[in-house]
């Protein structure tokens, strides 16, 4: 495939509006015309919004996950982690969380003390990125990582990109990835345009978080889900206002999947196993 082929875009996917209590919650995916972009299977978009003093934080008491991966950007504010493999801890803005849930984890995702107390701006993103069956069992994992410990890339027209897992140019994200995952976060300025390496046949995930930006040409909305095609080898990206999106790759693992809440695997069959073992203590616990 030439290098000057540009990915087209083929659908936007907006985000629904779906609150969890007082948390601003929006949900691309899935939704109504797309169950899933293989091997990418679920993004929440919480916030933006404000908090006030004294208040009760996020919802994410302890609560188990087997089968995936589970990718948090905290854009604004700061998230307390901690999990039955003993992990703790608080990321702040523009950090992210890298957990592997595999054979079975429980974790909780809250506000911290001080966030509870003074409150403030939050904006948070999570994705959920499918293992293949042969790993899937896998041990679990956590890596929390603060800004400062993610490579922050200018781009050649303007912008800049956080580089969390994967290779750009001679940098390579702090984040070693089971499966080969591409993750980044980018920034535009008005104006800024710049071509994003994407291999042909992988699978491309853009969101943009807010702004308005053109995607190969295509003028495409803020807060969607931006679906391409699997062609070309780039993605052409010009921003008419500032803007921000997530975007990322991976190859597409091309498996049945049977999802039942925080479990995603193969089979109906265990998918009943995972909640056996859950109920059982097998995941370990999580103190509430």
């Amino acid at each position: 495939m030439s290098a000057s082929t540009p990915r087209r875009v083929i659908a936007q996917h907006a985000a629904i509006r779906d609150d969890i209590g007082d948390l601003t919650t929006r949900r691309p995916l899935p939704g109504p015309g797309l169950d899933q972009l293989d091997p990418f299977l679920f993004l929440n978009h919480h916030g933006p919004q404000v908090y006030p003093t004294n208040n009760r934080g996020l919802p994410f008491g302890p609560h188990p996950h087997r089968g995936f991966e589970t990718v948090t950007f905290i854009l604004e504010g700061s998230l307390a982690h901690a999990d039955s493999a003993d992990h703790q801890s608080v990321i702040r803005a523009g950090g992210v969380q890298w957990m592997t849930a595999g054979s079975g984890i429980v974790h909780a995702e809250i506000s911290p003390p001080e966030f509870l107390r003074d409150g403030g701006p939050l904006e948070i993103l999570q994705l959920w990125i499918n293992l293949p069956a042969s790993l899937k069992m896998s041990e679990p994992r956590y890596v929390g990582l603060q800004r400062e410990s993610i490579p922050a890339i200018s781009l050649n027209g303007g912008g800049e990109l956080c580089l969390i897992a994967g290779e750009h140019g001679a940098s390579t994200g702090p984040i070693e990835t089971l499966t080969d995952v591409f993750m980044s976060t980018l920034s535009f300025p008005a104006g800024a345009s710049h071509r994003l390496t994407a291999p042909s046949g992988r699978q491309v995930f853009l969101y943009v978080v807010d702004g308005e930006v053109t995607v190969g040409g295509a003028p495409v909305k803020s807060r969607h889900l931006i679906e391409l095609d699997r062609d070309g080898d780039g993605v052409e990206i010009e921003a008419t206002t500032d803007a921000r999106l997530l975007f990322g790759h991976a190859d597409a693992i091309g498996e049945p999947v049977v999802s039942h809440g925080p479990f995603v695997m193969n089979t109906r069959e265990e998918i009943v196993e995972a909640i056996d073992d859950y109920q059982a203590g097998r995941f370990g616990g999580l103190a509430q």
